[in-house]
């Protein structure tokens, strides 16, 4: 079994999403069961709800959808697409250090939790760059 789930929206029927969505909407009334093919009901805990509410939401607004448990390794490809960098700009990053890898061979491989820490590390920097900027404009009048 893979340990990462892609679905692309071009796959399921508008239809078939739609109707998952009726479902989960009239599950939030009454509470969110799952019937299995014998008729064995449970209730679907909340937390699995949200995320199913999630994934069909980006699926019918035309997005795919990856489900990666945060134990799995990715190959500095993958990583690279999740950051939405390129890999040569990735490798560099990794050289420097600031991202941790382990290798596999002759194969550079990063923990998913890593690159998410990495990548909220740069949204951090972001963000207070952006908020820097923005009082600097303040200050100077730029800024209403």
């Amino acid at each position: 079994m893979s340990d990462v789930l892609e679905v692309r929206p071009d796959t399921l029927a508008p239809e078939e999403l739609d109707a998952v969505v009726r479902a989960l909407e009239g599950a939030a009334v009454g509470g969110s069961r799952l019937v299995s093919r014998d008729g064995e009901a449970i209730e679907l805990p909340e937390g699995i709800k949200a995320l199913l509410v999630l994934i069909v939401e980006n699926l019918r607004v035309g997005n795919g959808v990856s489900v990666i448990p945060l134990h799995a390794e990715l190959t500095t490809v993958k990583a690279a697409e999740l950051l939405n960098v390129s890999r040569p700009y990735l490798i560099k990053q990794i050289e420097a250090g600031e991202i941790p890898h382990h290798m596999v061979g002759t194969h550079r491989r990063l923990n998913l939790v890593d690159v998410l820490a990495y990548r909220d590390r740069l949204d951090g920097q972001a963000d207070a760059a952006l908020d820097a900027m923005t009082a600097e404009a303040e200050d100077l009048g730029l800024y209403q």
